[in-house]
């Protein structure tokens, strides 16, 4: 079976490094690898990868480092491989620019439906304007948002919101980025502007508000848009 996709492996542990690559083409996807911030790089510039699975802890220095170098020109995906497992390590990558975490140890499968999720993004769609997901279509050419058929009245606020997070799907949303797109640099120290209105996105748009499937908290981090 042909390669589908190429995978950029940034990780300087030899064992892992190994184990990833082998998942990898188990999965019929070519790894690339680099060991250093600077090997990887080099890779992403020669030949762009479809997603880069990256360590934290490289030899020449910090993973977040390449993350804010490669989004000084590229969107590829990017899903941080940590062994720091704190919320200040994770937000740090994410307000980065990263797609996505898995902390190790990880499990295999848990990483392989994270890639997947980061693949599907990458995949043209009939239209860039339309989102459809459980009972909800939202039309972000006409600014029209419907839910089980009927129309579902959002105010601005709560429809920027919105748009911010279907742009990001699969992606954790600080709770930072979040309010710096929807509200503005002046309210970046303001998180209950976001606790109400995502409470208000799930109340018009969740089948069950109370349990939502689509509107995911990511404690202590942000939220996740999951179709």
């Amino acid at each position: 079976m042909e390669p589908t996709h190429t995978i950029l492996v940034v990780e300087d542990d030899p064992a892992i490094r190994r184990l990833i690559c082998k998942t990898l083409q188990h999965e019929a996807w070519q790894a690339q690898t680099a060991e250093t911030i600077k090997r990887a790089l080099i890779e992403v510039k020669a030949k762009p990868p479809a997603c880069v699975l990256l360590d934290l802890g490289l030899p020449d220095g910090d993973g977040n480092e390449f993350i804010r170098q490669v989004r000084t020109w590229s969107d590829l995906p990017i899903i941080v491989l940590t062994a720091r497992d704190n919320e200040a390590s994770k937000v740090a990558a994410l307000d980065a620019g990263a797609n996505d975490y898995v902390t190790k140890p990880f499990s295999i499968a848990e990483l392989l439906a994270r890639i997947r999720v980061q693949l599907r993004q990458r995949q043209p769609t009939a239209t860039d304007s339309v989102y459809t997901f459980g009972a909800v279509s939202v039309d972000s050419a006409r600014h029209s948002v419907s839910f089980q058929g009927e129309d579902a009245h959002l105010t601005p606020t709560e429809y920027r919101l919105l748009l911010e997070l279907l742009r990001h799907e699969g992606k954790i949303c600080t709770h930072r980025q979040l309010l710096l797109a929807v509200w503005g640099p002046n309210c970046v120290e303001t998180p209950h502007y976001l606790r109400v209105y995502m409470a208000k996105l799930r109340q018009k748009l969740e089948i069950q508000p109370e349990a939502p499937q689509h509107f995911v908290t990511e404690s202590g981090l942000g939220y996740r848009f999951i179709k």
